[in-house]
């Protein structure tokens, strides 16, 4: 296929507004759960002969990379950096991590001892990234590789992400560093090479430079990274990459993922299918209110974890997406939308840390982003976009298709081709997952849950999860996770009074008709 023509990007996927740019990839694939991921990454940095960009939210030098047997180098990330920059003289390692917590984490084993040998040696450079808003992070999870092959989604490269697909009850791989079991994890993750990646690489040289000050150069790709064993889901793609870059000084904000978020709700046909960690954010929730009240709404799916990690987030996303399911299903006049939980056989919750949306069968979207205020407004983002209308010759459609089955199937405990049968037959992705549930691995539905006065506050007012820089500091009254919803209540109200002044003429006809 030539790659000679201009790209011409779906009328919805704008450049400047809701994605950043649209590039070719020559192959590319998602990957699921950490241990493809680890694994990828290994394989694609033994490879690198130019430069190593890694960029995230956090790093744990002492996490098992694994991968394909047979390959060369220790397993831990910490030595195999070291390892791979004693043996390639021309290449430069540049890891980049939030800053804030990254003290903390010097002190997890032998983690101070690593980073100082990292230090020492001239090829490597670790760098803290200051550069966000008050309260804001730094939450993008990029590696690129020579400028020609990138990995962008939302693992971290740290401890207790590691998990397989079976994520199985007791897996005694799934260990922190120290030896100690952790709880089954869900996320994803995608890859790609081509003009995608070299713009990947340009975006991992401004958070450079934004962070150390450094002006580095482009490499010129001269080497084919991508791992050898690696089948590519889709090859001659084009890819629009979006992003979230907070407002703050000297900087120009991009609002990117929140406007392609908004457009992909708003061109879904059937189905909007999601995997999210939380459900926090207003304008995405205003957005799916609107979708629900309209008179055949699309089917929404949120796969989503139990509960939230920590002892804040549940404070701050439990609380509000018990606030927001409760206030759409009043809405839901049809019945057509769902949260699900997914276990394990033995009846363990798997944690989902998974950024993933699917509109109908032709469009993706997998990144750091989560569906909260933060992701839209505050914090770094990265997502990349892949349409069936850009690629409609490459069979993209196909792919997404089989992607969401092949989740689907991840979390109910069947094949691919079961959840593809029953949702051929059924015409609907609720019906196939209730026709699918089962008592083992399985997905579960979510409820409601009661919330104290003072945890509906919290969520009402956004106390923690700010829609961006301006409102941190604004008074609770100013803004909140409803703000705007009465407008939608309006809307509602005129709607069913519609529906009930047509169905009064009806029957006056069908009176008349009949007398």
């Amino acid at each position: 296929m030539s790659f000679d023509r201009p790209i011409e990007p779906a009328s919805w996927l704008t450049p400047g507004e809701t994605c950043w740019q649209i590039a070719k990839a020559q192959r590319f694939r998602v990957l699921i759960d950490a241990a493809e991921y680890f694994g990828a990454v290994r394989a694609a940095m033994l490879r690198a002969r130019h430069s190593i960009f890694l960029i995230g939210w956090d790093f744990d030098a002492r996490i098992e990379l694994g991968g394909p047997e047979g390959q060369s180098g220790p397993g831990p990330l910490g030595d195999f950096i070291l390892w791979l920059a004693d043996r390639r003289p021309g290449l430069e390692v540049r890891v980049l991590r939030w800053d804030t917590g990254a003290l903390k984490t010097l002190f997890r084993g032998n983690t101070l001892m690593t980073v100082m040998r990292w230090k020492a040696h001239p090829q490597i450079t670790l760098r803290l990234d200051a550069a966000h808003p008050f309260a804001g992070s730094h939450h993008q999870k990029i590696v690129v590789i020579d400028d020609c092959l990138a990995f962008c989604g939302g693992i971290d490269m740290t401890m207790n992400r590691w998990d397989t697909p079976e994520h199985l009850d007791e897996d005694p791989r799934r260990v922190s560093p120290g030896g100690r079991a952790h709880e089954p994890w869900h996320d994803s993750a995608t890859v790609f090479d081509g003009a995608a990646a070299k713009a990947m690489g340009e975006l991992a040289r401004e958070r450079w430079q934004r962070a150390s000050g450094d002006l580095l150069s482009p490499v010129r790709p001269e080497t084919d990274v991508w791992p050898d064993y690696l089948k590519p889901d889709l090859t001659g793609v084009r890819l629009a990459i979006a992003r979230t870059i907070p407002k703050m000084a000297g900087v120009t904000p991009a609002h990117e993922v929140e406007a392609v978020t908004l457009a992909m709700i708003a061109r879904a046909k059937r189905v909007i299918f999601a995997e999210a960690q939380y459900f926090a954010s207003r304008r995405f929730a205003h957005a799916l209110a609107g979708r629900l009240m309209e008179e055949d709404p699309p089917e929404v799916v949120l796969i989503a974890p139990h509960s939230s990690e920590g002892w804040l987030e549940p404070l701050a996303m439990d609380t509000a997406r018990a606030r927001l399911m409760g206030a759409l299903q009043r809405l839901d006049h049809r019945g057509r939308f769902r949260i699900y939980h997914p276990r394990t056989a033995g009846g363990k919750p798997i944690y989902v840390h998974s950024k993933l949306m699917i509109i109908d069968d032709d469009c993706l979207r997998v990144g750091s982003s989560n569906i909260n205020n933060r992701s839209m407004r505050l914090d770094s983002e990265c997502d990349v976009i892949l349409c069936d209308g850009m690629n409609a010759d490459q069979d993209a459609a196909r792919m997404i298709s089989d992607l969401r089955a092949r989740l689907l199937a991840e979390h109910l405990g069947v094949t691919p081709q079961k959840v593809t049968a029953e949702y051929t037959a059924r015409g609907s992705l609720i019906d196939t997952i209730e026709a699918l549930r089962g008592e083992a691995r399985s997905l579960v539905p979510y409820e409601v849950p009661e919330l104290s006065e003072f945890q509906g506050w919290l969520a009402d007012n956004e106390i923690l999860d700010p829609h961006g820089p301006d409102e941190m500091f604004e008074a609770p009254g100013r803004r909140g996770l409803f703000k705007g919803w009465s407008r939608l209540k309006a809307r509602l109200h005129r709607r069913r009074s519609r529906n009930a002044h047509r169905r009064a003429m009806r029957e006056r006809a069908e009176d008349k008709n009949r007398s």
